[in-house]
């Protein structure tokens, strides 16, 4: 029985368990009216929270039961329970006893929850909203037409006529079915050889592009070196002559060629790397 709620005693674990007892046998809608009219009268505070607590404990069955309805989707019913948990939570504080009986404020609030989980959660790919209304349409519509005794599989123009959409609009629906999930590279390809990828399709960077911007960023900078220094880089280089040979060619000693190297590429690499020509470090 539902403690009298008139006098002024603080609600209690127990007390507020005991309005569960109105709860009628296999129906997860139990009277709370009582709670719920106490749950107005108070204010902020521990006793508030004691009553708003009782009463998610009371409904929670039913938001069990809704997030039941959307198994089979591709998310776990833990994970949907919590999220119509959150639901009823929203629904209980914001519910006007003077409106009309909990329940049928609560099961589209909840409903509302878990779908809005599904349609800003579970998408691989974000798409417009527009678009995953035109897919829950267009996938309804496929199963109505399928389950009519001897259908054959709907065509663009069959789930147009039913839904009275578009065939245009049909076709993004269609295309919306197919981008629920993203697919997995490693996914084998329904053609081909056995064992391949969709990985194995896929393009990779080639390092020569790499080798083609860093010969242009460094070519202003080879053309502004003396003579000299542009013929000991090319022989080093381009002819992968020692610093011996070099020496010998210029008559000049191997540190000094090691110097105008190591000088040489430091200025072309810090040509190449400024962002501004005034940022050019000069030799």
């Amino acid at each position: 029985m539902l403690t009298d709620t008139s006098t002024p005693r603080p609600a209690t674990p127990e007390t507020a368990a005991g309005s569960l007892a109105g709860r009628r046998s296999h129906d997860d809608a139990p009277d709370t009216a009582a709670l719920f009219d106490r749950l107005v009268e108070l204010d902020d505070g521990p006793e508030r929270e004691v009553v708003r607590d009782a009463l998610v404990a009371a409904w929670l069955p039913m938001a069990h039961r809704i997030a039941g309805r959307f198994r089979d989707r591709g998310e776990l019913l833990e994970d949907l329970r919590q999220v119509a948990a959150l639901g009823l939570v929203r629904a209980v504080d914001r519910y006007d006893p003077s409106r009309g009986a909990f329940e049928s404020y609560a099961v589209p609030t909840i409903t509302g929850e878990v779908r809005r989980h599904f349609r800003d959660r579970m998408w691989a790919v974000r798409v417009p909203r527009r678009v995953q209304e035109l897919r829950n349409r267009v996938r309804l519509a496929r199963r109505e037409l399928a389950q009519r005794p001897g259908a054959a599989e709907p065509t663009t123009a069959d789930v147009a006529a039913h839904t009275g959409l578009t065939e245009e609009e049909v076709s993004a629906g269609l295309e919306a079915l197919e981008s629920f999930r993203a697919l997995s590279l490693d996914a084998e390809l329904p053609t081909g050889d056995e064992g391949s990828s969709l990985a194995d399709t896929l393009g990779a960077a080639d390092a020569s592009y790499d080798v083609v911007v860093d010969r242009e960023a460094a070519k202003a900078g080879l053309r502004r070196l003396p003579e000299r220094e542009r013929a000991i880089l090319y022989m080093r280089f381009f002819e992968d002559a020692t610093q011996s040979r070099i020496a010998d060619r210029f008559g000049i000693s191997q540190m000094h060629v090691s110097r105008l190297i190591s000088r040489s590429c430091a200025r072309i690499r810090a040509e190449a790397l400024a962002e501004r020509p005034g940022d050019r470090v000069a030799a």
